[in-house]
C-alpha cells in the first residue's frame, strides 16, 4: 500500500514512524483556507495543500502564503472535472495546466499531484510522472461532504489517526464539501490529549526519507 509498487502511487506512511500527513485539497478559498494556515501556524504544524490551478488564478497571493509558510503545494487538477468523463487529451492538459499555473505562482515546480475524486487514469500516471511528480492518494479520509459531514464526525476520523496516516480534507468548494466543518472539526481535535501524541509532516519528507517512493 506505501507505495503501490504496481502503479507506483503513494497512499500511506509508514506505520513504524511517528508521522501522519495532513492534507487539504480543492483550494484555495479566501474563506476557508486562511483559517486552516492560522491553526496550523498555531500548532506548528506542516501539511500539503493540493489546488486546483482556477483557484490559484484567482488568488495567487493566497496560494503564495501556503508556500511561504513552509507547507508542501501539489496540484489537484485545473478545474475538479472528473477524470473519467475526459478524453485522455484533456485528462493530460488539466495536469499540464495546473502544474505550469502553480509553478508560475510560487516560482517552484511541484513534484506532488493528486487526481480530482481520487480517480486514477493511465494517462494521468503518465503525465505526472512525465512532469517528475509523484502522484498521492490517501488511507483516512475525514468524509467531510454530504450527511456524513458533520463537525462530530468529522472529528470521530481526525481521533482515529494512526502514524503512517495520509489524511483527506477539504479547505474549499463549500458547494461539494464541509470546509466549515472540518476547520471546527481539526480545531477540537488538535487542542485534545490525542493530539498531542501526533506528529505531523509535509508529504516532501515522505518522499525524502523514503527511496521506495522517489521515482
Amino acid at each position: 500500500m506505501w507505495p503501490n509498487g504496481l502503479l507506483n502511487i503513494i497512499s500511506r506512511g509508514q506505520r513504524s514512524e511517528p508521522y501522519a500527513y495532513l492534507t487539504f485539497d480543492d483550494g484555495p478559498d479566501p474563506e476557508f483556507t486562511p483559517a486552516v494556515l492560522d491553526l496550523l501556524a498555531k500548532h506548528h504544524i506542516q501539511a500539503s495543500f493540493f489546488v486546483l490551478g482556477e483557484a490559484c488564478v484567482a488568488h495567487p497571493a493566497l496560494v503564495r502564503r501556503i508556500a511561504d509558510a513552509g507547507h508542501d503545494i501539489g496540484i489537484h487538477s485545473y478545474s475538479h472535472a472528473h477524470p473519467w468523463r475526459l478524453s485522455q487529451a484533456d485528462v493530460r492538459e488539466e495536469i499540464r495546466r495546473c502544474y505550469h499555473t502553480l509553478a508560475d505562482t510560487t516560482g517552484n515546480a511541484t513534484q506532488l499531484f493528486r487526481p480530482a475524486y481520487g480517480r486514477i487514469r493511465p494517462a494521468a500516471l503518465a503525465q505526472a510522472k512525465a512532469l517528475g511528480m509523484h502522484t498521492v492518494l490517501w488511507n483516512r479520509s475525514v468524509i467531510d461532504w454530504g450527511r456524513w459531514g458533520t463537525v462530530e464526525a468529522i472529528q470521530r476520523r481526525l481521533t482515529a489517526t494512526k502514524p503512517g496516516d495520509i489524511v483527506l480534507m477539504h479547505d474549499a468548494r463549500p458547494e461539494a464539501n464541509r470546509p466549515a466543518a472540518s476547520f471546527t472539526a481539526l480545531q477540537n481535535f488538535l487542542t485534545s490529549e490525542r493530539a498531542a501524541h501526533c506528529q505531523f509532516q509535509g508529504l516532501s519528507c515522505l518522499i525524502a526519507k523514503h527511496p521506495a517512493a522517489k521515482r
